[in-house]
């Protein structure tokens, strides 16, 4: 498969005469095309809902396009919680997702009405000694431990990760939730990331469902949802196929008519938590090569670094880049894409074979439009990039400015920085 960026050289040729590089390109049109998407594949079930995962892409521009599409908000911290909030959003339309979890967090989550999803069993006593009581509907996170495999393919490995109950304290959870009151149940799990195949809702799916059945069967817990959050992923890579999204949701379907239409349970609503999935692919980071260098390798130095996008150099993933204006040239140049960063990790790509990169074009790194941005930070004082929309009708719309150094020493009151430096 062949990736090519939703913005043309055109397009992208007039925008840089008003925006300056680095930033961040998203394509309202894609978002819109695939929450729709989203929604009918999951549409035979009446209570669904899709609460996007606001650590993919806080951007409120970006999060009332996917509001339209019914998506409630899935978030796992105070200013999370707080720009839910500012977007309208409250009650059962927030899922409020966290692990060591302070105490007022836990209480600002109360008070806008999101529904608690608890990471760990200590976390009921947490929560009954911070509100006085327990809310009358309350999640809890499944771990089962071990490896996750999907046939014969290892996916992920639960037993490692800092997230969730045992199988043993799901029941013990349960149990004491509802002696101290608590009416309505429901259940989650996340376990694995990025899955590029259309079984892993419905193994993970299967899963839950057989959970589900046994602990109203030896709790009596009333469960009204089951949360299969997120972990469907995208394509990164051109020798990748995109999941099917309609077919994932048949899947489900048909393992929900199995276990849990049998077990007197046809009424429960299904939640997702897709973040990745819902804004990635819409999204690309825009820089300009500005030095080449000749060394032990051949290198192309960009404007943008890994403040703007910091998922290669944390993970070695691996984004596509199209040197724009030249995609249909010969690859046959080897580079190391690199930001400015005094860290040697700062490259968005090694020993990537490209189209000869000249001093000034224009690079298109793809699939930034879900933990790219978010994912920002302020090592050597660099500063994070705009975010641009790129609307339907082809406008370019600024969405978040570009950071100045004024923002970066905003927090320093303990002198007048600007005096010191006379400005």
């Amino acid at each position: 498969m062949k990736k090519e960026p939703f913005v043309t050289y055109e397009q992208l040729q007039e925008i840089v005469k008003e925006y300056h590089t680095p930033f961040h390109l998203y394509d309202e049109k894609g978002i819109r095309e695939n929450a729709k998407a989203v929604q009918e594949a999951f549409a035979w079930n009446p209570g669904f809902r899709e609460y996007f995962a606001v650590k993919a892409n806080p951007n409120p521009f970006l999060i009332r396009i996917l509001r339209e599409y019914g998506c409630g908000l899935d978030c796992s911290s105070l200013t999370e919680l707080m720009l839910a909030h500012a977007l309208g959003a409250g009650g059962e339309q927030v899922m409020f997702s966290s692990n060591a979890t302070p105490s007022g967090e836990y209480a600002y989550a109360e008070k806008i009405g999101a529904v608690i999803n608890l990471d760990d069993i200590t976390h009921i006593d947490f929560l009954e000694q911070t509100l006085g009581y327990l809310p009358e509907t309350i999640s809890c996170r499944f771990n089962p431990g071990g490896i996750f495999k999907i046939s014969n393919s290892i996916m992920d490995n639960p037993g490692d990760a800092k997230y969730g109950f045992t199988r043993e304290q799901m029941f013990e959870g349960f149990s004491r939730l509802k002696e101290k009151g608590v009416k309505h149940f429901g259940i989650h799990a996340f376990l694995a990331s990025n899955t590029v195949t259309n079984e892993y809702y419905p193994t993970l799916a299967r899963i839950l469902f057989e959970l589900a059945a046994e602990l109203k069967e030896k709790t009596g817990a009333d469960i009204r949802f089951i949360n299969l959050s997120g972990g469907i992923g995208i394509p990164y890579r051109p020798d990748q196929e995109p999941n099917d999204i309609y077919a994932i949701g048949e899947g489900v379907r048909q393992v929900y008519e199995e276990v849990l239409v049998p077990a007197g349970m046809g009424d429960v609503a299904l939640y997702t938590e897709l973040g990745r999935f819902m804004t990635g692919p819409y999204g690309c980071l825009v820089t300009r090569a500005i030095h080449q260098k000749h060394t032990h390798k051949e290198y192309i130095g960009c404007d943008a670094c890994a403040v703007n996008l910091m998922r290669p150099a944390m993970y070695g993933a691996y984004h596509h880049i199209t040197v724009m204006g030249k995609d249909n040239r010969v690859c046959d140049h080897k580079y190391d894409v690199t930001g400015s960063l005094c860290e040697n990790n700062d490259k968005f790509a090694i020993d990537r074979m490209l189209p000869k990169v000249d001093v000034g074009d224009l690079l298109v790194i793809h699939d930034t439009g879900a933990h790219g941005y978010s994912m920002g930070y302020n090592y050597n004082g660099k500063l994070k990039s705009a975010e641009l929309l790129l609307r339907e009708d082809n406008r370019v719309e600024l969405i978040r400015r570009a950071e100045t150094p004024k923002d970066y020493f905003a927090t320093l009151d303990c002198f007048d920085i600007w005096k010191d430096l006379g400005a």
